[in-house]
C-alpha cells in the first residue's frame, strides 16, 4: 500500500471517527424503564430511569436493569463502528481498527 493510499485511508479514518462521535445509539432494559444513551465512539451521553423502577428495597434490581442497557447501547456502538470501518477497509481485518 503506497503513501498516498495510507494518508487517505487514514483521512477517511478520522472523518468516520468525528461521524461516530456524533451518532447516538440507545440500549435499554425493562420494557424502556432504563434507556443508556452512547455515542458511536463508546461516550456515555445519558441515562435515564423511570420512577416507577426505583425501588430502595429492590436495589439490586435497578442496577442489572441499568447494567443490561448498557451492554445493549455499547454493542450497538460497536456493531455501528464495525459497519463503518469495514466501509473504509472493505471488509479487511486492520489491527488496531476493530
Amino acid at each position: 500500500m503506497g503513501m498516498g493510499m495510507m494518508q487517505k485511508m487514514q483521512r477517511e479514518m478520522m472523518k468516520i471517527q468525528e461521524e461516530l462521535a456524533k451518532q447516538e445509539v440507545t440500549g435499554s432494559a425493562g420494557g424502556g424503564a432504563v434507556r443508556v444513551r452512547v455515542s458511536g465512539q463508546l461516550d456515555l451521553l445519558g441515562v435515564e430511569i423511570d420512577r416507577e423502577v426505583v425501588d430502595p428495597d429492590d436495589v439490586d434490581m435497578l442496577q442489572d436493569l441499568v447494567t443490561a442497557a448498557v451492554k445493549e447501547a455499547f454493542a450497538k456502538a460497536k456493531d455501528l463502528q464495525a459497519k463503518r470501518l469495514s466501509a473504509l477497509t472493505g471488509g479487511m481485518k486492520i489491527p488496531g481498527l476493530t
